[in-house]
């Protein structure tokens, strides 16, 4: 499984720029059988956001693009393989969080669901990822 990080997956929801096509192409010329996906983690991340911007709004009308952005992020979600946070990427977190690594605590969850499924991590985060042992990570928007 090749897993997306948010910075990956939102090249793919607006694909028009040149790193966006790069990728597109790059994903299109994998076998069929290769599952993409984007962890729970992602998912959450971008949920946040446009949760945030609907409860900073004081007027439905004005809430009417967050709610619009947040059915949009859904439906794009879909076309993803949605990697969990169980017992086995927990146990995993909080071994990677014994080693006092200097990384925040959602990426932290995201390399535990890497690990664990045994997924290449494409993020253009690799000053962090880098830092976790056994992570294969991989910069595809450069």
């Amino acid at each position: 499984m090749i897993l997306l990080d948010s910075d990956h997956a939102t090249f793919l929801k607006y694909p028009d720029s040149e790193r966006g096509r790069r990728m597109m192409n790059r994903l299109i010329s994998l076998p069929e059988s290769e599952v993409i996906g984007v962890t729970i983690i992602t998912v959450e991340e971008r949920m946040r956001g446009w949760l945030a911007v609907i409860a900073k709004e004081k007027t439905a009308q004005r809430q009417v693009v967050g709610y619009r952005e947040l059915t949009h992020l859904f439906q794009f979600f879909q076309e993803f393989e949605i990697a969990g946070f169980d017992e086995a990427a927990a146990d995993e977190f909080d071994e990677l969080r014994r080693q006092k690594l200097r990384i925040g605590s959602m990426d932290l969850k995201i390399a535990a669901i890497a690990l664990v499924n045994e997924s290449l991590l494409l993020s253009a985060n690799r000053t962090d990822f880098d830092r976790v042992p056994r992570l294969r990570v991989e910069n595809w928007l450069d």
